[in-house]
Formats: C-alpha cells, sequence, structure tokens
C-alpha cells in the first residue's frame, strides 16, 4: 500500500514538474516576443517571418526528432498550406483569416498524407531521395499551374479581413506579429501534449525499435503516416500565416532550399526537442540576418562556420546540449 501511494506520488510530482518547466517554456516566449517587438519595431516582419518559419521546424522535428524520418522535402508541406490559403483569398474571395488558416491546415495535412504514404515506402537513403524528388514534384507542380498559383510570378491578391472584424493588417506588420504569435503558443501548447501523449510515446517507439513495436501488435507505418498528418497540418498554419502576413505566395516556399535551411535550423536547436526546434529557429535567422547586414560578401561562410562549431561540439544541438548539461549539475547537487 505504501508503495503505491510513493509510487502515485513520484508520478503527481513529475507532473508537477514537467508542468512547470512547460510553464516556464510558455512565459519565456511571451517575454521574448515582447522584447522583440520593442526591439525591433520596425522590423516586426522579420519576426513574423521567424515565427513562420518556427512552424515548419516544429513540424519537421515531429517526423525527424521524434519519429526518425530522414526528410528533405518538408517545404512542401509548408508550400501547400500558403497556396491553399492564397488561392482561397486570391480566387474564391474568403478573406477571413481564421478561414484562410483552416484551408492553409487542410492543405498541409493533405500534403503531409500524401508525402508520407510515399516517403515511409523506403528506409535511409531512398527515404531522402523520394523526398527531394517529392519536393521538386511539387515546385514544378506549382510552377506549371500558374493560372491558380501565378507560377513564378508568385500568387497576388491575396487581401486578408481584420481578425476578428477588429485587428486590420497594417503596413507596419503588427496584426501579423501578435497574430501569429498566438498561433504560435496554441501549437505549441498542443504538440507538448501530443509528444507525451500515448500516440506520442508510440511514435518514440517506433524510432527506436519498430520490430518491437510491431511485435506488440501495433503498426510503425501507420503511426507514422498519422504523424505526417499532424506534421503538414502544423506545417500548413506556418505556410498559411505567411500568405496572410506578406499577402504573397511565391515559389521559394516549396523550394528545396527552404527544406534544407529547416532541417539545418533543427540540427542547430536540437532534435526531439520543440524549444530545441524553436531556439534553432531564433538563433540561425537572427545570426543570418546580422551578419548578412555586417558582411555582405562573407556572411554565408560565418553561418557555415557557425554550423560546424555547433556539430562538432554540441551535438545534441545548442539547447539539447545546454539542457543536458544542466540535468547533469541537478543530479549531482541531488
Amino acid at each position: 500500500m505504501a508503495l503505491v501511494i510513493n509510487n502515485e506520488n513520484g508520478r503527481l510530482q513529475h507532473r508537477r514538474g514537467t508542468m512547470g518547466r512547460d510553464l516556464a517554456g510558455i512565459a519565456v516566449m511571451a517575454v521574448f516576443a515582447a522584447i522583440g517587438y520593442f526591439a525591433f519595431p520596425d522590423n516586426l516582419a522579420l519576426l513574423t517571418r521567424m515565427i513562420t518559419i518556427a512552424l515548419l521546424v516544429l513540424s519537421l522535428d515531429l517526423v525527424t526528432g521524434y519519429c526518425g524520418v530522414a526528410t528533405l522535402g518538408h517545404a512542401a508541406l509548408f508550400g501547400s498550406g500558403a497556396y491553399a490559403a492564397g488561392i482561397l483569398s486570391a480566387h474564391y474571395g474568403i478573406n477571413d483569416p481564421l478561414l484562410m488558416m483552416l484551408a492553409g491546415i487542410t492543405g498541409g495535412a493533405v500534403a503531409g498524407l500524401f508525402c508520407g504514404a510515399i516517403i515511409l515506402r523506403a528506409h535511409g537513403l531512398p527515404q531522402l531521395v523520394l523526398s527531394i524528388a517529392l519536393i521538386n514534384l511539387f515546385h514544378e507542380f506549382a510552377n506549371k499551374a500558374s493560372s491558380w498559383t501565378g507560377g513564378s510570378d508568385g500568387l497576388s491578391g491575396i487581401a486578408p479581413d481584420p481578425v476578428f472584424g477588429l485587428f486590420e493588417f497594417d503596413l507596419y506588420g503588427h496584426t501579423a506579429f501578435f497574430f501569429g504569435m498566438a498561433l504560435l503558443l496554441i501549437v505549441f501548447v498542443l504538440l507538448r501534449f501530443l509528444v507525451r501523449s500515448p500516440f506520442g510515446m508510440l511514435c518514440r517507439a517506433v524510432k527506436q525499435d519498430p520490430l518491437r513495436v510491431r511485435a506488440m501488435g501495433a503498426s510503425p507505418k501507420a503511426a507514422l503516416i498519422r504523424m505526417y498528418g499532424i506534421s503538414g497540418a502544423v506545417a500548413g498554419v506556418g505556410g498559411a500565416l505567411n500568405a496572410i502576413s506578406t499577402q504573397v505566395v511565391g515559389l521559394d516556399s516549396l523550394s528545396f532550399t527552404q527544406s534544407a535551411e529547416a532541417l539545418v535550423m533543427l540540427v542547430l536547436g536540437g532534435t526531439g526537442s520543440l524549444f530545441g526546434a524553436l531556439s534553432g529557429t531564433v538563433i540561425f535567422m537572427l545570426f543570418e540576418d546580422y551578419v548578412s547586414a555586417a558582411n555582405p560578401f562573407h556572411w554565408l561562410t560565418m553561418v557555415g562556420a557557425l554550423l560546424i562549431a555547433v556539430v562538432l561540439f554540441a551535438p545534441k544541438g545548442l539547447y539539447g546540449t545546454a539542457a543536458a548539461f544542466i540535468g547533469r549539475r541537478t543530479e549531482q547537487r541531488s
């Protein structure tokens, strides 16, 4: 009886500790958002762009960090969400931001299920090649379907209505920033519940030992396809936000470069951690913006040097390495 009570108390303390860390993390995100708003009042477009890419990197972390799926074509999901929201506005005149966001989520989820069904038919290097092929196919399809997507000229004519009929999207980007930050916080909280749910634990088990998962009666492929659909929905949120905030969708949203940079940001922060995905995005984009302005001719060299240093000296990523170091110090003190 005493053992049961002790176990129950241990679980309660663990849940409280986890909830406390989550609340602290959300508070830190809100503080950084406030600092960014007041520190860069004339460059809110960069902060909003950072939020859109953070959503893409979070979606990539779901399939790569938590499921172990190698992909370099995740921008296909992001771009599908962007074009779905943009087409709804430009061609059908439906300009409500929430409906555009719903279209983006649907477009991203459908693209995620489609890509997942194809990519998961292979493993390892062939899986990576399939993802590259898919992003190129999505890019070429969007380029050829110019009557719907605008082709190489981009999809224009996107005119989102004020949020809730009150907050108009202004040229300074205030509404876009707050709208994007609210979406990021909501998505982040939902994903924290997801990765700790039985389904999230199943996906982690598939990454560790798919044969054992299959022996237990579960289907690794079915779980991964479901996670791919969820990942597509998250990427679709980022794509739709990008379409709403910039009011144009270009082929760069479906580019291989976009996918590769998202993977670099994830590795920089640390895979298998939502906070790592966020920190990697912020660090990379701020560093890229700063060094490109300070040295327009050699900024890529400095970005490359940063990535090499992180891979060599912090293989778990900046956030992952810092979290592991703090964990070891805490254990030593206790």
